[in-house]
C-alpha cells in the first residue's frame, strides 16, 4: 500500500468528481505520486431496429472522444498543480469495469473516486459505479463523497 507512486482519479466531470480529483492532488502532492485522471465514454445505447433510421457511430464516437480529450486537458490545466507529474486517458465501455481494467493495467497503487451518494430507488435503479469499484479493485480505493449542495 505505501509508498504511493501512482494515483488514479476517474471523473465524470461533475462537482462531485472534482472533488475527488481535488483529493487525488492533495495526495499526488503528498506523497510526490503521479496523477492520472480518467474518463469513460459509457456505451452507446443499441438503436431502434427501424431500417430508416440512420447514425453514424463512429463519427458520435469520435465527437465524444473528443469532446473528453479537451476536457480533461483543461482539468489537468485548471484543476493539477504544476508540480505534480499528470497525465489522463480516454476508455470506453463500462464504467466501473474499465476504472478497474485501467488501475490493473497501470499497476496504480490507489484509486481516488468520488460518490454522489445515492441512497433508496435512485441507487438501486442507477447503482454505484464507485460501489462497484471499491468491490472489484485490486488496489485501495478511497471515495469522496459529493459536497452538500445548498
Amino acid at each position: 500500500m505505501l509508498p504511493i507512486k501512482r494515483i488514479l482519479a476517474p471523473t465524470d466531470f461533475s462537482s462531485a468528481s472534482m472533488a475527488a480529483v481535488k483529493a487525488a492532488c492533495e495526495l499526488a502532492r503528498h506523497f510526490e505520486a503521479e496523477l492520472e485522471l480518467l474518463y469513460v465514454v459509457p456505451p452507446i445505447p443499441t438503436l431502434p431496429a427501424d431500417m430508416s433510421y440512420t447514425f453514424d457511430v463512429p463519427n458520435y464516437t469520435d465527437s465524444l472522444q473528443q469532446a473528453a480529450e479537451e476536457k480533461l486537458a483543461e482539468v489537468v490545466t485548471d484543476q493539477v498543480s504544476s508540480g505534480i507529474p499528470a497525465r489522463h486517458g480516454i476508455a470506453f465501455g463500462d464504467p466501473a469495469a474499465e476504472i478497474v481494467r485501467k488501475a490493473t493495467e497501470d499497476q496504480v497503487d490507489w484509486i481516488v473516486i468520488s460518490t454522489h451518494g445515492l441512497t433508496g430507488w435512485r441507487h438501486l435503479v442507477f447503482g454505484s459505479v464507485a460501489e462497484k469499484v471499491v468491490r472489484t479493485a485490486e488496489c485501495p480505493v478511497l471515495t469522496v463523497r459529493a459536497p452538500r449542495e445548498g
